[in-house]
């Protein structure tokens, strides 16, 4: 863990503590300065560092089978996120004061970088700037700290360059890390926390990564990272170090502490090295280590103990004692500040670029349907009015709004892809969910527009479906709102569902099934009334696609008989008595039906993700708190229960943020 030169700052605080409304300025860059003075109605004078410390802190899950386990045991420090499952107990205190920390306060850099591979380095940090700057902050001045914030990563060689997925080469992964650090430094934050920052990059780029982070700490940040197993080089620029065995203090301070409690450092040996092997039995033991002796546990215990009773514990307490009694300003650090118009237009033009560059997101789909209809048009070739073309036309409107339609589930990793850069910069608080939804059905828009009105334009002319304009623009619309549906569908389906094989699955069976009670495997009339008429005929859309072309295509056509003695036979005839469709409904009823389908569906889209930020983690942790009841009974429960604090929600987060705010 990194502290930003905590011990000069409380002594420069305590000799020169400010009078009045204005803040304490002190390491701060001109950059820095300026967006603070926008966000806050003081003057500064000295220093805004942000001092956290923590004092008997536990957190406490519920795993699936009703166990618990600590994560974290009773610890003392100073310088999260919760998951929803989880349950914490002792005192945060930020400049303090207590407080959640949550996006309104930090930036949190996750381990996973979930950037979107078509954009370039410059175009992230832009949109991002876009997102979370002031409506009325002129562009020259946002633009100026975006490349600012570039200089500041090191990024100036590669901004240029895109972040690269699947078939478009981008940058290291080393860069990628220092992209997603720069998009939360971006708001100059004065808490950083990230998680395992160096994981999966290599010597060389974990050093700079690590020694960037050095380099933020002097612009009056405190940085704040787990880490796991790093180089010497590495591990010579932390200022402080955790460690942490089972939840419990090993160790906060200086290197030296192991060979005071018995366990020295060998001789040319990694210090990370040698700790990770003092507490984790996982590693192999060697002739001359101490620690054959004794066991991993004994000597975990050992060092506990050890510590607990060390002048390191007691420093660390006085040290959280005196910090907190220092009184500081608490800035707001993240969040956006754009308004939800720049929002949705900000997410609608980003989402149009990487569909555009994304060859796998809809223009592979085009090449596919193109062929597909091609193909659909050499079968029912010039399909004619013969007394053949009657159940020919009828699989051919099949096949078109249920196999066609069917491909459209191709698209759900570019979803999933998406979902996991919105939970990224949601969790952040870059933007809201309405934004996103708007923006992400906006820009879908015109490439869909553009794949079903080329396909069913070629299938359209090459079968001669029923002549005449408004027959061609019914099967084109027809077509778009199916696909519209589908794609809607997956998305909602993305939003509960993140791994994109068992979302094929899952789309794909629910089609299936949608598909069985459209009316053509099985006539409307003969379909079990009980839950497959009722209703589920009825909430397939490839039912009303289907009554609605049969209508468009079949009706005012006379097709011949079986014998050319007898009468030709009416569209309509064939409509009510081989297809069984009533003829009274119009055709534009059932395309309206289709319609209100895309936007029930997207406003399921947004009702899940609603859920998932509210409404799971409340019903997760009430089960929680009665599989712990049940397990440890309320007497012998280690935390009280009404001492323990789940993780906020994101709506509550806001709305008490907003109250706050209103306050002020």
């Amino acid at each position: 863990m990194r502290d930003s030169a905590a011990s000069n700052v409380i002594m420069e605080i305590e000799a020169s503590k400010p009078a009045g409304n204005s803040i304490v300025v002190g390491g701060l860059s001109p950059l820095s300065e300026t967006i603070w003075k926008e966000k806050i109605n003081t003057e500064f004078s000295g220093d805004v560092s942000a001092r956290l410390t923590w004092k008997d802190l536990t957190v406490m899950v519920t795993l699936s089978n009703g166990e618990t386990h600590n994560v974290l045991e009773g610890l003392t420090g100073y310088a999260d996120r919760l998951a929803s499952n989880a349950f914490l107990s002792g005192t945060i205190l930020l400049n303090g004061h207590k407080t959640k920390l949550s996006f309104g306060t930090a930036a949190y850099v996750t381990q996973d970088d979930n950037l979107i591979g078509t954009l370039t380095v410059r175009e992230t940090i832009s949109y991002s700037a876009r997102l979370r700057l002031p409506d009325k902050m002129p562009w020259s001045e946002k633009r100026t700290l975006v490349e600012r914030t570039i200089i500041e990563m090191g990024l100036q060689d590669c901004a240029d360059t895109v972040i690269g997925n699947w078939h478009l080469r981008g940058i290291s992964g080393g860069e990628r890390r220092r992209v997603s650090i720069a998009l939360e430094i971006l708001m100059r934050p004065r808490l950083l926390f990230l998680d395992e920052p160096t994981s999966g990059l290599d010597s060389a780029a974990a050093f700079f990564v690590t020694q960037t982070l050095r380099c933020l700490s002097r612009d009056g940040r405190t940085v704040i990272a787990s880490i796991h197993q790093p180089s010497s080089e590495v591990f010579e620029l932390f200022d402080r170090l955790y460690l942490l065995s089972g939840g419990k203090t090993v160790y906060f301070g200086e290197a030296s502490f192991f060979a005071q409690a018995g366990f020295p450092c060998p001789a040319l040996r990694n210090p990370s090295d040698h700790f990770l092997r003092c507490i984790n039995s996982d590693f192999d033991k060697t002739s001359d280590d101490p620690l054959e002796k004794i066991t991993t546990a004994e000597a975990i215990k050992n060092l506990i103990d050890f510590y607990q009773t060390s002048q390191h514990s007691y420093a660390a307490k006085e040290k959280v004692e005196g910090i907190s009694k220092v009184k500081g300003t608490v800035l707001d650090a993240g969040g956006s500040q754009a308004s939800f118009l720049m929002q949705a237009f900000t997410l609608t033009k980003r989402s149009f670029v990487n569909m555009s560059r994304d060859f796998g997101y809809y223009w592979l789909r085009l090449v596919i349907y193109v062929v597909v209809t091609i193909c659909i048009g050499t079968i029912y070739l010039n399909v004619g009015t013969g007394y053949n073309s009657i159940l020919a036309r009828g699989s051919c409107a099949s096949f078109v709004f249920g196999f066609v339609t069917f491909m459209s589930i191709g698209g759900f990793p570019s979803f999933v892809e998406d979902m996991k850069v919105f939970q990224r910069e949601r969790l952040n608080g870059h933007y809201g969910v309405t934004a996103f939804v708007i923006g992400n059905t906006l820009s879908a828009m015109p490439f869909l527009i553009m794949i079903t009105f080329i396909s069913g334009t070629i299938c359209y002319f090459m079968v001669r479906l029923h002549p005449g304009f408004i027959h061609y623009l019914f099967f084109v619309l027809c077509l778009y709102a199916s696909v519209a549906v589908v794609e809607s569908l997956m998305m909602a389906i993305a939003s509960i569902v993140p791994n994109f094989l068992m979302g094929i699955i899952t789309g794909a069976g629910i089609q299936g099934i949608f598909m069985l009670v459209s009316g053509y495997f099985r006539l409307p009339n003969d379909i079990p009334k009980p839950v497959w008429r009722y209703p589920m005929s009825y909430l397939s859309f490839h039912y009303w696609a289907l009554q609605g072309q049969y209508q468009n295509d079949l009706k005012g056509l006379w097709f011949d008989n079986q014998s050319p003695d007898l009468p030709k036979i009416p569209g309509e005839y064939v409509l009510e008595n081989v297809f069984q469709i009533d003829v009274r409904r119009s055709k534009w009823i059932d395309l309206s039906v289709i319609f209100s389908m895309i936007i029930s569906y997207r406003i399921i889209f947004f009702v899940m993700i609603k859920i998932s930020e509210d409404v799971t983690p409340w019903i997760r942790g009430c089960l929680a708190r009665r599989r712990m009841q049940q397990k440890n009974g309320t007497q012998n429960t280690t935390v009280a229960p009404d001492r323990l604090t789940q993780s906020p929600s994101l709506r509550n987060y806001v709305a008490n943020h907003a109250t706050r705010a209103g306050k002020r």
